[in-house]
């Protein structure tokens, strides 16, 4: 068993898909929302049908502020190594630190050279990306005396100018499956990253392709424990595990966990652009695996890790799923088990009936399997920012239209995703009232507010809808683009709804703002508690009677027309 020791990190893997560029920065931004490290994109520069990587990772330094960004990965033939070494030092310093380097040697050699590339053989390719990365940190070095100077067989650098660093030690992570790659992984990377699903034998192969990575470091004097391994991954989140990767958050967990452990797997980048598994991802078993691995590092016992983080699904292993490219968005889309906790029960998006092994999703079938959370009957304040009885209601549902599997679950993730910022209304409350019995200080109460979704977001009502479903001000222009356009294209009858859901956001984005007044107010004057029992009274009774009156009225039109325009 082999642990590196390094910090965990979880990741995106997204498809840079240039038919919908607002979406793919919309998931991007999601993967920062809900709290991942690090956000990823594959690089075909022949590929018309996506985004040029480097371009969109430009973009999104400026348009996120914490995720990292990397290629996953850069394709070294269509791009010059000083160029890429002065690109990646400058999106570095641009993002404060937030820019790694993925790199592959290239594969799909006829489009290379249609692209102006040199088509080299796998042997010639190994040896291009040796020059490459030795040309790389020579430009970085920019405290080194002299020119850049590399005489290679592939590059040949002859003075170039040093510079710029980039603002933090810059990881260089090479995807890499052949003996001879990967013991070049080991002498000169940082970091391999492979993607399971190119392993035949899954990650039954990990051990021995970690071997040769280790091989590698030590002939070079390094220690093994200098290279990150990290795994891009792909599953399906349901109810009952099925398979490797294939079944609940929790078996997720202990089988990462499990590769941690055992083969000093440190990273995970899911391939998919479905925005409930990122969410589940994320908030459910990131941090699960954390806390499995800290237990087992630290030589304690945590609830599920001993034994059991070794533990495959029932199932076992499988073989690994298909890429993310070669899926639909959502089709790995399930409804997280248990969603409602912390909600009303009638608040699960969960079908009725279903069973469990199913995956998390309804049947096809004529009516809707998804239950709206009903409109609060307890109110803790008197103060109304808005009178509900003039709400406008959405259209009724065509009678007999049947809903597909996925069309269900389009309507259930808007549940799904209100039930998380009702627990998040719930954590609020209970701050408070730790606050009142001085358990905490006013101090970590702002603190813990700032760090949910509710305030990373401005607003945008929450995770999944911080992607699909968001402000329309101009300060979420992008957002703008997607799903309440959407919906008002495709039945007009929605646009009183939509129109006074865009108002009541703005009013929820005041009422949140004045928590956070009040917050401050109480560390200035600890007296001024009621002060902040009133604001978040009024935050409670105007985020319940909202978040239902957007189910009652947005979950079934958008069983029928997505999130977005060829979702369904």
């Amino acid at each position: 068993m082999t642990d590196y020791g390094h910090e965990l990190l979880f990741g995106g893997f997204l498809t840079p898909d240039a038919r919908q560029p607002a979406q793919v920065v919309a998931r991007a931004r999601l993967c920062e929302q809900v709290g991942l490290d690090l956000v990823t994109f594959q690089d075909h520069p022949y590929q018309p049908g996506f985004l040029d990587t480097w371009t969109l990772m430009s973009y999104l330094a400026a348009a996120t502020s914490r995720i990292r960004l990397a290629g996953n990965v850069l394709n070294l033939p269509l791009r010059q190594p000083v160029v890429l070494a002065r690109s990646v030092a400058s999106l570095d310093l641009l993002s404060g630190g937030r820019v790694e380097l993925g790199l592959g040697t290239g594969a799909f050699w006829d489009a290379i050279e249609a692209n102006g590339g040199r088509r080299l053989a796998p042997g010639q390719a190994v040896d291009a990306l040796d020059e490459a990365i030795r040309i790389i940190r020579e430009v970085w070095a920019a405290d080194r005396r002299g020119g850049v100077r590399v005489d290679g067989e592939h590059y040949r650098v002859l003075g170039a100018k040093r510079g710029p660093a980039p603002a933090h030690p810059v990881g260089i992570w090479v995807g890499a499956y052949k003996p001879r790659l990967l013991r070049l992984v080991g002498r000169t990377a940082d970091g391999w990253l492979p993607s399971l699903s190119y392993l035949p034998k899954g990650s039954a192969e990990l051990a021995d392709l970690n071997a040769l990575v280790d091989e590698g470091a030590s002939a070079a004097g390094r220690d093994p424990a200098e290279v990150r391994r990290l795994l891009n991954v792909s599953g399906r989140f349901t109810r009952a595990g099925a398979g490797f990767l294939d079944g609940p958050p929790q078996q997720w967990a202990r089988e990462l966990a499990d590769l941690v452990l055992t083969h000093g797997t440190s990273g995970f980048i899911l391939g998919t652009d479905d925005p409930t598994s990122i969410q589940l991802f994320a908030q459910e078993v990131a941090p699960a695996v954390r806390e499995l691995v800290a237990a087992e590092r630290a030589g304690s016992t945590a609830p599920g890790s001993a034994g059991s983080a070794g533990s495959s699904g029932p199932a076992g292993e499988g073989a690994p799923a298909g890429s993310a490219e070669d899926a639909p968005a959502g089709s790995g889309s399930v409804t997280p088990a248990g969603s409602g906790e912390g909600g009303s029960a009638a608040g699960s998006g969960r079908p009725a009936g279903a069973q469990p092994g199913e995956v998390v999703r309804a049947g096809g079938v004529a009516g809707l399997a998804v239950t709206p959370t009903p409109a609060p009957q307890v109110r803790h304040s008197d103060h109304r920012l808005w009178d509900e009885s003039t709400r406008p209601v959405a259209p009724p549902a065509p009678q007999g239209h049947v809903y597909s599997p996925q069309a269900q679950a389009a309507g259930g993730h808007l549940v799904d995703v209100h039930d998380h910022l009702r627990r998040e209304l719930s954590e609020i409350r209970d701050l408070l009232d730790q606050v009142r019995r001085g358990v905490v200080s006013a101090g970590d109460a702002r603190g813990v507010l700032n760090r949910m979704t509710m305030r990373q977001n401005n607003w945008t009502l929450g995770a999944y809808c911080a992607a699909y479903c968001t402000l329309v001000t101009q300060h979420h222009g992008l957002e703008d683009d997607a799903i309440f356009p959407h919906l008002r294209r495709a039945d007009p009858g929605l646009v009183p709804v939509i129109d006074r859901l865009a108002q009541e956001h703005v009013v929820i984005h005041d009422v949140v703002e004045g928590v956070d007044r009040a917050l401050v107010a109480l560390i200035e004057d600890p007296g001024r508690l009621t002060e902040l029992q009133r604001a978040v009274d009024v935050l409670t009774d105007t985020l319940l009677s909202h978040l239902s009156y957007e189910e009652q009225n947005l979950v079934e039109p958008l069983a029928r027309y997505g999130f977005y325009p060829g979702q369904l």
